[in-house]
């Protein structure tokens, strides 16, 4: 789990754990987690003797969401404005190319593969040539991927929620032991 040092308006210095941050407004100080929804931890204090207590409430707080809920994607969830075709996210075409030493056009679909913890991978699902392209096949090109990307997108998902479910397992850990 990444942390980072925040001084307060005190002067304290904290290691703070991603999804913590830091609210010092006016008459409002405490630690916001921002982990499924936000919830304000607050130091009940005006000079921030209570700081400490409130970020090791939102840190228990934050392992026991990770515990039980899944990692907030952050994959795209909808089309680009700029997107000009009505095709879902991370599938693009039919693009139409002539393959080297080829007189006919062929046609395929593009699907963009995300992997956790590693560079996104396209695959493409061939729709048809000139010749044979109609319109059953783009549908039936198009339902194998959504398939795909769709099948792709839940192991990110499940990639991504073991990975914080590992790093929390390893900060309770390291807790108990400094503890």
């Amino acid at each position: 789990m990444k942390f980072r040092e925040v001084v307060i308006f005190s002067g304290q210095v904290f290691q703070v754990p991603q999804c913590v941050q830091r609210i010092d407004h006016r008459a409002t100080h405490g630690w916001q987690l921002r982990y499924g929804g936000t919830k304000l931890f607050s130091d009940h204090t005006n000079d921030g003797s209570g700081a400490a207590k409130a970020l090791e409430l939102a840190t228990r707080e934050l392992l026991k969401r990770i515990a039980t809920m899944p990692a907030p994607t952050r994959l795209q969830r909808g089309p680009s404005q700029n997107k000009s075709n009505n095709l879902p996210v991370g599938i693009s075409g039919p693009v139409v190319r002539v393959r080297r030493g080829g007189k006919v056009r062929d046609c395929s679909l593009a699907v963009l593969i995300p992997r956790f913890g590693a560079t996104p991978t396209r695959r493409t699902i061939y729709i048809g040539t000139e010749n044979t392209y109609t319109t059953e096949r783009f549908d039936a090109a198009l339902a194998r991927a959504i398939e795909m990307r769709s099948a792709a997108e839940e192991a990110y998902h499940r990639a991504e929620t073991r990975s914080r479910r590992a790093e929390a397992t390893a900060l309770k850990k390291a807790r108990r032991a400094a503890a």
